[in-house]
């Protein structure tokens, strides 16, 4: 043989093998195949993994009491020496105003709204002064029957009573110190007369036992 027949050969013996295409896709695509198989399962397995420690956990949680949560304390009223209650402006007269005051004074609270009511009912007079007829019944004197005033000092008295309440005052030693009417600004009526009005202040307190 001569020396270029043996160059000519050695190159051919040296050229790479080619793997048809087919092949390589074919390989290409098991392998994908193998590592998505893979990665499904270690999820599963995961998966699995954290459903068996929620089971874990819950069990543990059945087992373990709950724990007390602690109640919300009430918050504490501040306790007052006194509760005020205020009339602005009413429509009724200062004169009984003033004897209305006079006859609840040193009385408690709900004491005073029942008496009224009896007012209200024509069953007991508030003692008016001057020239008053005296009126029919036991125990019965010279009085009127102030209905309306009546009923407005009864929602002041109701409203003094939640004040006392709020205040922190025991209302069985409550009673009614002072109240108090004053003339408010009055407007003009025809033929130059003026309307009622009258402002009250209602003043309770918690009375200290001897």
């Amino acid at each position: 043989m001569t020396e270029e027949t043996k160059h000519h050969e050695k190159k051919e013996d040296t050229k790479p093998v080619e793997t048809p295409k087919h092949e390589v896709k074919h390989e290409i695509h098991e392998s994908t195949k193998h590592e998505i198989h893979e990665t499904k399962h270690e999820a599963h397995e995961s998966k699995h993994e954290t459903n068996v420690a929620k089971q874990e956990n819950k069990a543990e949680e059945k087992a373990t009491p709950p724990a007390k949560t602690p109640k919300s304390t009430p918050a504490k009223i501040q306790k007052k020496e006194a509760a005020i209650a205020k009339g602005h402006s009413m429509p009724v007269s200062k004169r009984q105003c003033m004897y209305i005051s006079a006859f609840i004074k040193n009385k408690k609270i709900d004491l005073a709204i029942s008496d009224l009511k009896e007012v209200i009912k024509f069953k007991k007079i508030v003692p008016f002064k001057g020239e008053i007829p005296h009126r029919k019944g036991k125990g019965m004197m010279s009085g009127r029957y102030p209905i309306k005033a009546s009923a407005l000092f009864i929602k002041l008295l109701k409203g003094l009573r939640g004040n006392a309440l709020v205040n922190g005052l025991d209302l069985e030693k409550t009673r009614i110190v002072s109240s108090s009417s004053n003339w408010a600004s009055r407007p003009m009526r025809g033929q130059g007369r003026k309307g009622k009005r009258t402002h009250v202040l209602i003043k309770a307190m918690e009375m200290k036992e001897e």
